[in-house]
């Protein structure tokens, strides 16, 4: 299908109140034409009817008159540099963007990534940017790994010790 067959398709859903479909579609285009500021502007149009404001910035990211409140919104949702390049969706140099707005805004949000994980990192190399990645010792939570697994064996350890003595009493029962 091509990008006006499926354009066209966004335009019926809209009217249609299909706004859920809208959104799958649009999400689908921007997958396949990051570049496209176009399909970005339409998909934080619908994130608007629902009343997203952080997705809604998140798709306006690159345009010069985007939405403050919805930028700021975005820019808390997804706090740390790393999590705004994975929200952004883009791919390949930076010069592709179309507008020297757009170009500086996704040069500063990898520098910003950059310096902030201490190596470089590339739009085409989310596993560069992916901050969990390369916390091998520490959880999401801050703990380390090992006090994780030392909690799953107790958990499950103390569940068999409860099943065996459970089973154990009805054994107990019949003889």
């Amino acid at each position: 299908m091509s990008l006006s067959n499926t354009l066209d398709r966004v335009d019926a859903d809209l009217a249609a109140g299909r706004v859920p479909m809208a959104r799958q579609r649009l999400r689908g285009l921007v997958s396949s034409f990051p570049y496209d500021l176009t399909l970005r502007r339409r998909l934080a149009e619908v994130y608007r009817l629902y009343g997203d404001a952080a997705e809604a910035g998140r798709w306006m990211y690159l345009e010069e008159d985007r939405d403050a409140v919805e930028t700021a919104a975005f820019e808390e949702r997804y706090g740390s540099p790393g999590w705004r390049m994975k929200a952004l969706a883009w791919r390949g140099p930076e010069a592709l963007a179309g507008t020297a707005f757009a170009e500086g805004q996704l040069v500063a949000v990898r520098t910003a990534c950059s310096e902030a994980l201490g190596r470089s990192v590339d739009w085409d190399d989310p596993a560069s940017y992916d901050e969990d990645a390369y916390e091998a010792h520490e959880g999401p939570d801050g703990g380390s790994r090992l006090s994780g697994v030392v909690a799953a064996i107790g958990a499950f350890l103390g569940v068999t010790v409860t099943v065996g003595v459970w089973i154990r009493g009805v054994i107990a029962l019949f003889e």
